[in-house]
C-alpha cells in the first residue's frame, strides 16, 4: 500500500472539488463529504441516502474497528447531501457504481480521487487523502489534537500528529532552517 497525504493546499482542494464536480455530481460528492466527515472510506462507500438525508448526525459500526461511531454531519455538508440526494430514493446507494446496482469500488474511488489529482499536479492522493484532509484542515484551524485524536479513535496525540502529516511538515522546516 502506498503512502498518501492530505491536501494540504486549500486552493488545490478547491480545484479538485470543482474538476470532480465537473466530472459528475457523484464524484465531487464523495470528495466533499470524504473531507467533511473523516471517515474511511470503507465506511463512506457503503453509506445509503436514507444513512445521512434529514439527519443531524451519522450513526455508523466502523468496518476496520467494529466500534459504533457518532458523528454530526455539519450544516455545509447537510446542504450538500440535500442537494446531491434530491430525486433519489433512500435504498440508493450515496456513491453508486454506473455499471451495477452497487457502490462504486475502492479501488474506483482510488482511481477517480487519484486520477483528479494528478490532473491539477497533485501526487501521493488517495482514498485515505479524504480523512488526512479532514484532520489536517481540523487541526490547522482548530489546534485542538485532542478531539482530532478522539474523532480519529488514535491512542496517543503523536500518532494523530503524524498520520495528518503535522509532524512530516515540522521536520521539513526544521530541515529548510538548518544548514552547517
Amino acid at each position: 500500500m502506498n503512502f498518501v497525504e492530505p491536501i494540504r493546499d486549500k486552493e488545490k482542494l478547491n480545484e479538485l472539488k470543482q474538476l470532480l464536480r465537473e466530472n459528475s455530481a457523484r464524484d465531487g460528492f464523495l470528495l466533499t463529504f470524504g473531507i467533511n466527515t473523516g471517515l474511511r472510506i470503507s465506511d463512506i462507500l457503503p453509506l445509503k441516502v436514507g444513512d445521512v438525508r434529514g439527519k443531524t448526525h451519522l450513526v455508523i459500526t466502523e468496518k476496520k474497528t467494529g466500534k459504533p461511531k457518532r458523528f454530526k454531519i455539519n450544516k455545509t455538508l447537510r446542504a450538500y447531501i440535500q442537494s446531491y440526494t434530491e430525486g433519489l430514493n433512500d435504498d440508493d446507494f450515496l456513491f453508486k457504481s454506473e455499471k451495477r446496482p452497487k457502490p462504486i469500488t475502492r479501488v474506483r474511488a482510488y482511481q477517480i480521487l487519484n486520477g483528479a489529482a494528478r490532473k491539477i499536479g497533485l501526487s501521493e492522493i488517495g482514498t485515505h487523502s479524504l480523512r488526512k484532509s479532514f484532520g489536517y484542515h481540523f487541526y490547522q484551524r482548530t489546534r485542538d489534537i485532542a478531539t482530532l485524536q478522539m474523532i480519529f479513535n488514535h491512542s496517543h496525540p503523536a500518532i494523530t500528529l503524524k498520520y495528518i502529516g503535522i509532524t512530516q511538515d515540522l521536520i521539513d522546516e526544521a530541515v529548510d532552517q538548518f544548514s552547517l
